[in-house]
């Protein structure tokens, strides 16, 4: 089975083994403190004696150079006796049999001498510390007595010693009501204390070498699966002028990461209305199937095409151009529709220089005019008088129209005539000199905008992608839409300034009717 792959099977490993170290961890921290226990360290153990069997090289000064009984096989231990429970311990706690509560025992070594200490805060503990409540010293056993300790109160012994060795076992026991005495580790003033306790480290090093494991796996596998989508066969691309940028660039990627399926992708755009007009039309002829044709169209297919199945693709924004020399930058709706009704000869009479108005449109097979006309002027344009763009052939029309076959050809043409006005896909306007960008009634063409709903800009529509039918699902048209819409392909379409429909804001936007 797929998923039972090597790189799932440590990535489950490691975090069964993170949640059971987690567990774990939970219940010793809640189960095992709430007994009540006593632990001891060792803080010192050291010579004195230059007797004293030891690794250590000393010198000695002072009442250490005497030569009084024992100090020449001397040492000493610092012990710390502490609460480290989660429960007061109180003298009645303590079980063993005479009247001393704990005993320690120094093998090999004879006491000489003890001295109690503990912080100030506790120094009321000094009074259990009597011969008549079993204070006091034999050889190498020390008793202690049944001293009431708090949560986290403590006390120290410093005991003088003589023969043995230094290291020695050092040993303390006693019988503690439904609790116990255990040992802790202290570092020595000769030690390194560790940066982290032993089941941390190990946990960690686990947890470690089941990450790298999986990282190891993962890179060493080099039989990853290609881009989603990926299909062998023959496609042609046609349909919105405007769009042609996204289709191109999509297309040689699929084919790049595609490589092994061999696709041969052709883009061919001439308008959105001429790409139905084909597509229907192959897909009367094609028996039983669909051709392998996808049309772009800037707006959703003309009624009463039921073959046609549709897939949004992005929101695609637009924008009225006009000629650097016109010296207006914004422009609201009624004198749009004055211009494109011919009620405006002079760009003067709008507040911009004297020129006359060229106003050059796109042929009837464009979408992007089709868009312009349906959310902008709310009627058609009227008809052309110009074949040249400059020149009137009409002496009756009051003003000079020309339609051209590409968006292309309408930026380079506005460019180069003064008082030329068109329109375009807007990011692609943004690239040519000599013209620049409308703004409508004080809203600027911004798909940014758009996305963040601050903007009610009316010049946009949803771009669809159309097939004659429900394409097979291994044909090369079903994934070619499936990079675009749902793989890299969203990529491209953003980094040409629209907005795909499959992402979160895009979703919205194109799910619910445009104003």
């Amino acid at each position: 089975m797929q998923w039972l792959s090597a790189e799932n099977l440590v990535a489950v490993a490691t975090a069964i083994l993170g949640v059971v170290a987690s567990a774990v961890m939970v219940w010793y921290e809640r189960r095992v403190p709430r007994r009540k226990r006593i632990g001891y360290r060792v803080q010192l153990d050291a010579p004195i004696g230059d007797g004293q069997r030891s690794s250590r090289t000393i010198r000695r000064e002072g009442w250490f150079d005497t030569a009084a009984a024992g100090m020449t096989h001397a040492s000493m231990v610092l012990l710390r006796i502490e609460n480290d429970g989660s429960q007061t311990i109180g003298r009645d706690d303590y079980q063993g049999p005479g009247s001393h509560g704990l005993t320690v025992e120094f093998t090999e070594r004879t006491i000489l001498g003890v001295s109690v200490t503990q912080p100030s805060e506790t120094s009321h503990l000094l009074e259990h510390f009597t011969q008549e409540r079993g204070f006091g010293y034999q050889d190498g056993i020390l008793r202690l007595p049944r001293v009431p300790l708090n949560r986290g109160a403590y006390y120290k012994l410093l005991v003088l010693l003589s023969g043995g060795r230094v290291g020695d076992e050092i040993q303390l026991s006693g019988d503690l009501s439904e609790g116990d005495v255990h040992r802790n580790r202290s570092a020595t003033p000769d030690d390194k204390a560790p940066l982290f306790s032993r089941a941390a480290r190990l946990i960690t090093i686990t947890l470690t070498l089941c990450v790298v494991a999986l990282a190891v796996i993962v890179v060493a596998q080099d039989d990853s699966p290609p881009p989603i989508g990926c299909r062998s066969g023959t496609l042609t691309l046609t349909g919105s002028t405007a769009f042609a940028p996204v289709l191109r660039e999509v297309a040689e990627k699929y084919e790049r990461d595609c490589a092994d399926e061999d696709p041969r992708i052709e883009v061919d755009p001439h308008g959105s209305a001429a790409g139905i007009r084909d597509l229907a039309a192959a897909g009367a002829d094609e028996e039983g199937g669909s051709p392998p044709l996808v049309v772009l169209s800037d707006g959703p297919r003309p009624s009463g095409l039921s073959g046609l199945r549709g897939t949004q693709v992005a929101v695609s924004v637009f924008a009225l151009v006009v000629n650097e020399d016109v010296g207006l930058r914004n422009l609201s709706t009624t004198d749009v529709r004055r211009l494109y009704r011919g009620e405006i000869a002079n760009w003067n009479e709008l507040g911009g220089r004297d020129l006359p108005v060229h106003l050059v449109s796109r042929d009837a097979n464009s979408g992007t005019r089709q868009v312009f006309q349906r959310r902008v002027l709310g009627r058609g344009e009227i008809a052309h008088s110009s074949v040249d763009c400059v020149h009137k052939d009409d002496p009756t029309a009051p003003v000079i129209r020309c339609e051209l076959d590409s968006t292309e050809q309408v930026l380079e043409t506005v460019a180069g005539i003064p008082g030329a006005i068109g329109y375009s896909e807007h990011a692609r306007a943004s690239r040519v000199r000599g013209l620049h960008r409308l703004d409508l009634d004080g809203e600027a063409p911004s798909v940014d905008a758009i996305e963040h709903g601050t903007s009610s800009y009316p010049y946009r529509e949803i771009e669809y992608a159309y097939t004659y039918g429900q394409p097979p699902a291994n044909s090369l048209a079903s994934g070619f839409l499936t990079y675009l819409t749902r793989g890299i392909g969203q990529e491209v379409i953003r980094t040409h300034g629209h907005l795909p429909c499959w992402t979160p804001a895009g979703m919205e936007l194109c799910e619910r009717p445009l104003p």
